[in-house]
């Protein structure tokens, strides 16, 4: 993000704790520093890319140095807790979670078009006045972003659907291929395109499902219904049953319904 927002033309410094990190970080290119207070006084926007689970602690820190008229979003994939931790916080705060990313973690793999083209989802829970959503909005689609206005809880519904279970699906689908671990052998395409996620950070994504918990249990306990549903025509050696299945749902993937067009 501080990459892609430089090459924006944004002025842009980074904080972290480690200073091996913070080093690491400067190496890059980018300004870097391990003064909080230093970059939050100076910020016109300030992005919480840190753990949801962290923000409350860092809320707090932040406030305190945040000039007038400043504003602060974060990167997080639940909106929920982040706008609970800022109405307790008082921040004055909009939602962000730009849908970009891969299975690969640290500084060593930051570039600057990772948000070229991807969806990104404002909340703006807090009633924030417009002209700070339409400057979240335009730093966001500087980076290269699409742009959309959900509810918070909107939009932990829709990401349970369509980043954590095919997160947790990518896992269940790896550990039930590697029993046989000696098959991996002959793992071509279709093993690597589904279960690519699953080397994801796991302290990140423990934190992740655990966060939005209720909305990823009921998504997959709808999973559970459809493994059912093939174990069922399996067990009857049901080809036609199955097949009209399978086309059923490649039909909707391929022609999917967009209720808001």
């Amino acid at each position: 993000m501080g990459l892609a927002a430089q090459a924006s033309g944004y002025q842009v410094t980074l904080w972290g704790r480690n200073p091996d990190r913070v080093e690491a970080t400067r190496a890059l290119g980018l300004n870097a520093t391990t003064d909080l207070a230093e970059v939050v006084e100076k910020a016109d926007l300030v992005i919480l890319a840190v753990p949801v689970g962290a923000m409350p602690r860092l809320a707090g820190k932040v406030k305190t140095h945040l000039r007038k008229g400043a504003l602060v979003t974060d990167v997080g994939s639940v909106k929920a807790l982040p706008h609970t931790m800022a109405r307790e916080s008082g921040l004055p705060f909009i939602g962000s979670h730009p849908m970009a990313g891969s299975e690969q973690t640290g500084i060593e793999a930051a570039r600057k078009d990772l948000f070229d083209g991807a969806a990104c989802v404002i909340t703006n829970n807090q009633g924030r006045p417009d002209s700070e959503g339409a400057a979240l909005e335009k730093f966001w689609q500087d980076l290269g972003c699409r742009v959309s206005f959900m509810a918070a809880d909107d939009h932990d519904r829709a990401v349970a659907r369509i980043s954590h279970l095919p997160h947790a699906m990518a896992v269940a689908t790896a550990s039930a291929a590697l029993r046989s671990p000696e098959d991996e052998s002959l793992a071509a395409g279709g093993y690597r395109d589904t279960t690519r996620v699953a080397s994801g950070d796991p302290s990140m994504w423990a934190e992740i499902m655990v966060e939005n918990r209720a909305e990823l249990t009921t998504a997959l306990e709808d999973a559970q219904n459809e493994i059912r549903e093939m174990l069922e025509h399996l067990a009857n050696s049901d080809k036609k049953g199955l097949q009209d299945y399978l086309a059923e749902v490649k039909l909707r993937k391929e022609n999917p319904i967009h209720p808001h067009e």
